[in-house]
């Protein structure tokens, strides 16, 4: 009983301190208050039990109560429903939205951040098992290591660059380069336009990046992400100042516009960079045959 109890133990610490150092609370990650930290924490706890408690019921042979695994893929899933269900509700009370695909990003996440914490106090409490608990120092670094690692998705700045644009107008046409951004008819708003707008170029570096960029929500995503630090001017019925991302149709890159509360425009394109890659935006085109055939 003994043996079993610190091999329980120790798959739920290593399972929960993977759990832990996964949640993140900065500028793009959800949850940001404490109760959604505490909610995603105790989900993180009962998975980590769920992983370390499978190792003893399959040695004991208990091979019945191991079933209790499918029960718990369920109720994850259901995370991932609750996650997309939560914030969906607050789109609804943005300016500047995340989009469909980002949310949808965040919330298969969090999913699959529960699978990494059960696959980790499995393998601890497994060797532990083995070797004993000394073990788990060895193993418990490594899997947490590795999940951190498989949950560090690509970014923008991998397949793009960005380079700055000036922001100019030819007749009312707002431009960001040779990128036509929106119409602006009013003289003030042009003015303040001319005077505090910041524009940029992302221009991708293969036609793989030139799918990504195309997506709507992997647009939608680099605008929340850069309004979501340096801030916005931008209204209720000021559409005038929305930032927006606009095709440049014939060369695939896109020229972002935004009126800043902080404009800086070095920050702008760090940001940009590090904006992740949705994985509905991401594009393949270069992995199939007719791919490689049109891209040659």
């Amino acid at each position: 009983m003994d043996k079993y109890l610190i091999v329980i133990v120790c798959g739920v610490v290593a399972g929960f301190l993977s759990r832990w150092i996964m949640l993140r609370s900065d500028y793009r990650h959800y949850p940001t208050y404490p109760h959604g930290q505490l909610i995603h924490l105790a989900l993180g706890f009962i998975a980590a039990s769920l992983g370390a408690v499978a190792v003893p019921a399959i040695m004991k042979p208990d091979y019945t109560a191991v079933t209790f695994l499918v029960l718990a893929a369920q109720q994850f899933r259901d995370v991932r429903n609750m996650e997309r269900e939560n914030l969906s509700k607050l789109e609804e009370t943005k300016l500047i939205r995340r989009g469909n695909d980002y949310i949808e990003g965040i919330a298969r996440v969090f999913e699959a951040r529960n699978y990494l914490v059960i696959f980790t106090a499995f393998l601890t409490s497994l060797v532990v098992h083995w070797g004993g608990w000394p073990y788990a120092f060895l193993v418990g670094p490594l899997c947490i290591f590795l999940s951190i690692k498989m949950m560090s998705g690509q970014q923008l700045g991998e397949i793009v660059e960005v380079v700055p644009g000036t922001v100019h107008f030819q007749g009312a046409l707002l431009m960001v380069e040779d990128v036509v951004i929106m119409n602006v008819g009013l003289p003030e708003t042009k003015e303040k336009i001319l005077q505090e707008g910041m524009g940029v170029l992302i221009k991708p570096k293969n036609d793989d990046a030139r799918l990504t960029l195309h997506a709507p929500g992997q647009r939608q995503a680099i605008i929340h992400d850069v309004v979501s630090i340096l801030g916005s001017k931008v209204d209720t019925a000021e559409p005038d100042l929305m930032p927006l991302a606009r095709k440049q149709v014939d060369q695939g890159y896109l020229g972002l516009f935004m009126v800043a509360n902080e404009p800086d425009l070095d920050y702008l394109i760090h940001i940009i960079k590090k904006v992740p890659v949705l994985e509905s935006a991401r594009g393949t085109t270069l992995e199939s045959f007719y791919g490689r055939k049109a891209a040659d």
